[in-house]
């Protein structure tokens, strides 16, 4: 099979599911509704913040809050493009169907990060509108995207949110099991992160591409002094992710199934 025919057929499959949809609509559901929670309540918020505080008020940041649920469900849709054809067995007649393992794997990578793109990048704009919308409707200090670093923080938002699901993806190849990728991506964008200060002085350098931590600065326009380069945080990110991807692809022209 053609790689032109091995996406279209990873394709039919992906959108046959309903899981996919239910996954996509969770996505854009739980994703606005945090982001709508969150800036309709700031004026409250606000009129308690001390002068410091308010001089560090991002109003990009906080429309864009909801990555922290987000990148979870984009996680298990990158998950369920490989684990649901293990669960149903469906993985034996793909194989048979596309015997050259790389190629077969190489269309999901593909087509995983295909959607996230575009279902990251909607959602970040779509979030960023609807908080900075909330903002402006209480007076608070709000930003548009011709704004300096604004614009790069929403297209790096969905940027972000495409690694994870790449992430996702080399996990689900690798475990081969919905529930054992899902702990797995859970522990490392949200229980990792958390413990961070536990880890060794020598180990702290991770953490500046980590998901949830150096990386996620890019969902900021005013910089944080522990990481100054967001950019260059989130390109470490997806170096990181390159590398589980490469054992995902060994793995998987190894095994028998």
């Amino acid at each position: 099979m053609m790689v032109s025919g091995t996406l279209r057929s990873e394709w039919i499959k992906l959108r046959s599911l309903r899981s996919t949809w239910y996954t996509v609509a969770s996505l854009f559901a739980a994703g606005l509704g945090i982001t709508a929670l969150a800036t309709a309540s700031a004026g409250a918020e606000y009129a308690k913040a001390t002068a410091a505080e308010r001089a560090a008020w991002d109003p990009t940041s906080l429309s864009l809050k909801s990555f922290i649920v987000a990148q979870l469900i984009i996680g298990v849709l990158g998950v369920l493009i490989v684990t649901s054809e293990y669960a149903t067995g469906l993985i034996q007649m793909s194989l048979t169907a596309t015997p050259r393992r790389s190629r077969l794997l190489a269309a999901k990578v593909a087509l995983a990060a295909a959607v996230a793109v575009v279902a990251g990048q909607m959602l970040m704009f779509a979030a960023f509108l609807i908080g900075q919308g909330f903002l402006a409707g209480q007076q608070l200090p709000h930003v548009s995207l011709g704004d300096p670093g604004v614009f790069g923080a929403v297209v790096g938002g969905g940027l972000y949110l495409a690694a994870i699901a790449l992430l996702a993806v080399g996990l689900g190849t690798l475990i081969r099991a919905t529930a054992g990728a899902l702990a797995a991506l859970v522990g490392i964008v949200l229980l990792v992160p958390a413990v961070a200060d536990l880890f060794p002085a020598w180990m702290q350098w991770l953490f500046t591409f980590w998901p949830s931590k150096g990386a996620a600065a890019i969902f900021s326009v005013k910089l944080d002094p522990a990481y100054p380069n967001p950019w260059l945080n989130l390109a470490g990110l997806y170096v990181g992710v390159a590398v589980v991807l490469a054992v995902a692809f060994a793995a998987f022209r190894r095994r028998d199934v």
